[in-house]
């Protein structure tokens, strides 16, 4: 729906204000902050009418409207002017925090440095891992007990310890590691699974079951990479009047962290997306509460986008500043991830 430019220097005045002090904005204050030359008879019917296409409300204790999540949206699409920001000092801080040898601990890392940064919570979705193995090896520990070993592609090696029927010898194992790493090596274990039903018919009985078990064990090892979502800074959302100050909406904050579910596929989504994109309370199924705002950006690894990051907070938060911070720290955790 249009709006025309009274209408729309009105909202945005309105929104910046009720976002700088939580209170209701009445018709003074906007005749005021605006810069408009118009009387207050004419900006509370221009009011009206904002609050009879959805875009403000008037709260039953106050004179003063507040943004609607419509409002919000409508602000941050056409309204917002997003605050420069010096990328160069944001950066140095957050470099030594992004030099890590490990995959999981940069995963973190962001997710801290988004919260301490926006004072909200930082999420980071992690990649999805596929049960590819480059090769694997078998470690006779003793008797019935092998220690499997495998090694992805990107060189992360997982271990997984298997109890046997059979005590094999060294060279037993190691026959069946040939074979699976020449006639295997760089599938996945559910496609090596496939394969193993017809084509090990021909190799004796307990080998058979040593691959098989080696296969269910390296699956569930490779699929097993700890959280699926990182979450930092969670407390952070607890000072913010408008997520906790009942208990109804502090209850669903928190099932938001515990199931995560409704959270995953958020993000899950606008990983296929390019840039930052604003979830704003109230608009959809997966942001179930009107009090809050999810602002997430795509990182990715040698040009693929593999995840995706953001900064959960109320509705009522400084997008112009939440929205670079967002932005570079996907677009930093990219280069580190790249270089890892």
């Amino acid at each position: 729906m249009q709006l025309d430019s009274r209408a729309q220097t009105l909202l945005k005045a309105l929104v910046e204000r009720y976002i700088a002090d939580g209170q209701p904005v009445g018709s003074r204050a906007l005749s005021k902050i605006s810069g408009l030359d118009l009387s207050p008879a004419t900006i509370r019917n221009i009011m009206a009418d904002l609050e009879e296409m959805g875009f403000v409300a008037s709260p039953h204790t106050s004179a003063g409207r507040v943004p609607t999540p419509r409002g919000y949206r409508f602000f941050v699409d056409t309204l917002l002017t997003v605050q420069p920001i010096d990328e160069s000092t944001l950066e140095s801080k957050m470099q030594s925090r992004l030099k890590t040898h490990s995959q999981q601990k940069l995963l973190s890392n962001a997710a801290q440095i988004l919260s301490s940064l926006s004072q909200f919570a930082g999420v980071v979705l992690t990649p999805r891992h596929e049960s590819v193995f480059q090769q694997i090896d078998f470690l006779r520990l003793s008797e019935k007990r092998i220690l499997l070993v495998i090694v992805a592609p990107n060189g992360d090696v997982q271990n997984r310890l298997l109890l046997t029927e059979v005590d094999y010898s060294p060279s037993q194992l190691t026959h069946a590691a040939n074979y699976i790493n020449q006639h295997y090596g760089g599938m996945s274990f559910d496609d090596v699974r496939m394969r193993l039903k017809n084509e090990l018919r021909q190799l004796r009985d307990d080998m058979t079951q040593l691959m098989e078990a080696a296969v269910d064990a390296g699956s569930d090892a490779m699929s097993d990479h700890g959280e699926e979502v990182v979450i930092s800074g969670e407390r952070n959302l607890l000072s913010v009047t408008d997520l906790s100050s009942n208990m109804t909406a502090l209850r669903k904050l928190f099932e938001v962290f515990e199931q995560k579910t409704g959270l995953m596929q958020l993000l899950d989504i606008s990983s296929q997306a390019n840039g930052v994109q604003i979830f704003i309370g109230g608009e959809s199924q997966l942001v179930p509460m009107d009090e809050m705002s999810v602002v997430t950006a795509p990182y990715e690894a040698n040009g693929k986008i593999i995840g995706t990051l953001g900064v959960i907070g109320p509705t009522r938060m400084a997008y112009e500043r939440v929205i670079p911070i967002v932005d570079i720290t996907a677009k930093l955790l990219s280069n580190a991830l790249s270089q890892h």
